[in-house]
């Protein structure tokens, strides 16, 4: 467990203090504007940054790619799920059109030949998570259902990003027992490639509830492809599709319902989900 517990640490302070960093840089050279953009305005209107998608990408792949103890396929893996969906979700957060919305909406329009952004995105990020699982799987059937949980985390997480913190919120409620589990289990690299976004994306957190900045598909795809592949690598057979199953659930459900309405109407979930941040304004 001690190796585990020094590679966790290790890739948690790299990739809080490389994301810190990135967000600094990236912010002192594009400061908040209007006519700018990476600038957009959030639920209450106000204009925010976001960088802090970019910044994440930056610490969580600095992070794996630095953290001692994870075997070369692995770094690699990583990499890809986490460069790569960033990427893609940068994309779609610099040219993305409200002309489709959701997960069928865009494979909707594709099907009449219309290629939106966000189905490049989809497309883009399912062949970074088949990627990155072929790199950590042991065969064709193995590397589908990882691919598939990959990718699925990468849009779900993004599904979460829509008030200030909750995806982080979400990535730290999901990472947080499997960090914990695989060092419990001995699996340090399971538990290095958790620590890595988690460590990231705790750092970003502050801005991220002072409505000063958000992931955007960027940051929130790439926190959803690390924790996934982070999960594939920790589950047996199982568990993985148990789940590959609730991920497609949750993004079948997220097509009829509102997250945001469900959250609000449940206690327990609307306090975690206001904890830190400003309080509503008044209808």
């Amino acid at each position: 467990m001690a190796r585990g517990l020094l590679s966790a640490l290790a890739g948690a302070a790299v990739g809080a203090v490389a994301a810190r960093a990135a967000y600094a840089a990236l912010t002192r050279a594009r400061p908040l504007d209007p006519g700018d953009r990476w600038t957009r305005k959030n639920h209450r209107g106000e204009p925010l940054t976001l960088l802090e998608g970019p910044a994440f990408v930056a610490g969580s792949t600095a992070a794996v790619a630095l953290t001692p103890g994870l075997p070369g396929r692995v770094r690699v893996a990583a990499l890809l799920a986490g460069g790569g969906s960033g990427a893609l979700g940068a994309y779609d957060d610099l040219y993305g059109t409200t002309s489709a919305k959701g997960f069928k909406g865009h494979l909707t329009a594709l099907a009449r030949g219309e290629v939106t952004s966000g189905a490049v995105k989809i497309l883009g990020i399912g062949a970074t998570g088949l990627g990155a699982a072929a790199l950590v799987s042991d065969g064709p059937a193995d590397t589908l259902v990882n691919g598939a949980a990959i990718a699925g985390a990468a849009n779900l997480a993004n599904l979460f990003d829509l008030r200030p913190g909750r995806a982080i919120k979400a990535g730290l409620l999901a990472g947080g027992p499997l960090l914990a589990a695989s060092l419990l289990r001995e699996r340090p690299v399971a538990a290095a490639l958790a620590a890595a976004p988690l460590g990231a994306a705790a750092a970003l957190l502050p801005d991220d509830l002072g409505e000063r900045a958000m992931l955007g598909d960027a940051g929130a795809n790439a926190l959803g492809a690390l924790l996934g592949l982070a999960a594939v690598t920790r589950l047996r057979r199982p568990g993985r599709l148990a789940l590959l199953g609730t991920v497609a659930a949750l993004t079948a459900a997220s097509e009829k319902i509102s997250f945001t309405k469900v959250i609000a109407g449940n206690r327990v979930l609307n306090h975690l989900d206001m904890l830190g941040r400003r309080p509503v304004d008044p209808v």
